[in-house]
């Protein structure tokens, strides 16, 4: 286990428009306000696409994460995630996991890491930035190359 106390920063509301790319846009958006890493508790929205981690074949290996994705459309998603700095671009890192539910399949429900989306109609967002530690994603070569989660001094 990993934890460190947090130092929370500014708590935004974000709305994403109609058509534009989920991760693009967060992108833009942490850019724009100069948030480098902290966490989305909960966003609500609609993708009229979007690829989420998920394989329909036999896994080799059941314990080894899933690299392969899935492709959905017109779905209702309700998420969560964190942003973690990313120290090679100065960007972000997110990990985001969706349950969406397909429109046109009486709501049947995927849930699972999101790979991209693009929205459809609206996404609404809460961030919240977190100051400090910093958090970094860096791969875990002795677990599947994963990238993990790590907190300031305990990288």
């Amino acid at each position: 286990m990993r934890a460190h106390e947090l130092t929370i920063g500014r708590t935004f509301g974000v709305t994403f428009d109609h058509g534009e790319d989920f991760f693009g846009t967060l992108s833009a958006f942490c850019r724009e306000h100069g948030v480098r890493q902290g966490y989305i508790p909960s966003f609500i929205g609609a993708f009229a696409e979007a690829e989420i981690v998920g394989a329909c074949e036999k896994l080799e290996d059941p314990d080894a994460p899933v690299w392969a994705k899935t492709y959905v459309t017109n779905v209702e998603a309700f998420g969560a995630g964190t942003l973690a700095h990313d120290p090679a671009t100065g960007g972000i890192l997110p990990h985001i996991h969706v349950s969406a539910g397909l429109k046109a399949q009486s709501a049947d429900g995927r849930t699972s890491h999101l790979l991209s989306a693009k929205v459809q109609f609206l996404s609404e967002l809460l961030v919240v930035e977190v100051t400090a530690p910093t958090m970094t994603r860096p791969r875990n070569s002795a677990l599947y190359d994963v990238p993990l989660l790590t907190f300031g001094s305990s990288q």
